[in-house]
């Protein structure tokens, strides 16, 4: 439709699922997020662990809130007219200009193009949320103004971020993202946008994919490698094989719940939502640890084999632990199926020190995980059969 008002959808709405303006939206992400994994590569592979980690996250955290706050409008507003889809295609551009500005971010501290790409994505969003609150009435209409006016001052103080001396922008960051985080939290009082439970865990398993994709890319580099590389054949094959298992048992473990059926209300689906920058970051950052451990195993890393290790092992365990904080828990039944997880994350950081195998040891610890889940799952009698 050419025009179409903005009133709120049917958080009952049946099939409800992504359209391909949302698909589109989040392939456009991978621009930036692949941005931001080889400048994290570079800083672990020439000894930089704080400065790359620290980096990687302030970077990382623009990606996923502004994809986080599209797609909560969306699962809410999304009228699908021609005023919608221009708005969106103009987000999608400032996602294009941010991951330009990545590389200039991460390496010199220098968030001038990222900070415009970003608020050329929170201009947009804004843009909807006034036309939002002009199809509303009474708290609806509240909630959509304090949206609007939270993400106003919010990018305010992004420009501000521009024109303070260098040593003060990250502490400035950290304030604004406290800030940006606050901006839903407040704006849902007395009003709960209604948003589809099922349409948003589907986005966020979409984007949990895309992220895990960035690990297939790994592996695949790997793979090259080891072709092209005759002499580290032996150290790049086991890095390759075990940089696939993790992928795979992270998607199945990921996937293994009807996470749908736990968010009731906000004060369910804002600590989910927020706490899955986490499971993004750390699952993009496996694949940027399977680079790392290539470089080192060809002479390019200037770091030690514990150092390479840790750059894949650690962000796997993050990613096991978070899932199980966030997804597992909740459908597990007594103490052998909730210690999995946290056993498997466990058993993956002891893996570093395992030596030129620990990828390959850390994709046999995602296999066992996966397959003592099934056993567990099974024995108790659970009519899904694939929890872990």
């Amino acid at each position: 439709m050419a025009y179409s008002p903005m009133t709120a959808r049917s958080p009952d709405e049946l099939h409800r699922a992504a359209t391909p303006l949302e698909l589109f939206f989040d392939l456009c992400f991978v621009v930036a997020i692949a941005q931001a994994g080889a400048r994290l590569v570079h800083s672990l592979a020439e000894g930089h662990p704080g400065a790359g980690v620290v980096g990687y996250f302030f970077v990382f955290f623009g990606v996923w809130w502004a994809w986080m706050n599209f797609t909560w409008f969306a699962s809410a507003y999304d009228v699908d007219d021609v005023p919608y889809r221009i708005a969106t295609l103009v987000q999608i551009a400032g996602v294009l200009v941010y991951a330009a500005g990545v590389s200039r971010a991460f390496d010199d501290n220098d968030w001038a193009v990222a900070v415009t790409g970003y608020i050329i994505m929170r201009a947009a969003l804004t843009a909807q949320w006034l036309r939002a609150a002009s199809g509303e009435q009474g708290a609806a209409r509240t909630a959509a103004l304090k949206y609007a006016a939270g993400l106003v001052v919010c990018q305010l103080g992004w420009i501000g971020l521009l024109f303070v001396p260098d040593d003060m922008k990250r502490w400035l960051f950290v304030v604004l993202l406290i800030a940006e985080l606050a901006v839903p939290v407040i704006a849902e009082r007395g009003h709960q946008t209604p948003w589809h439970a099922h349409h948003i865990v589907e986005r966020y398993g979409l984007f949990t994919i895309i992220v895990l994709g960035e690990t297939i890319a790994a592996a695949t580099v790997a793979v090259k490698s080891a072709i092209d590389e005759h002499e580290a054949l032996d150290q790049l094959l086991p890095i390759a094989a075990g940089g696939l298992l993790i992928v795979f048992a992270a998607w199945w473990i990921y996937f293994a719940v009807p996470m749908h059926q736990h968010l009731n209300s906000n004060r369910e689906a804002i600590p989910w939502g927020y706490g899955h920058l986490l499971i993004f970051l750390s699952g993009a950052a496996i694949g940027a640890g399977i680079e790392v451990a290539v470089e080192h195993a060809v002479g390019k890393a200037h770091i030690s084999q514990v150092a390479a290790n840790a750059a894949v092992t650690v962000p796997t365990a993050v990613f096991l632990l978070m899932v199980w904080l966030l997804h597992s828990r909740h459908f597990k039944r007594g103490p052998a199926q909730q210690l999995v997880l946290p056993v498997a994350a466990l058993v993956t950081l002891a893996c570093t020190w395992s030596g030129t195998y620990a990828v390959a040891w850390a994709g046999l610890v995602g296999v066992l995980t996966v397959a003592v889940g099934l056993a567990l799952s099974t024995r108790a009698g659970m009519t899904t059969g694939a929890t872990v």
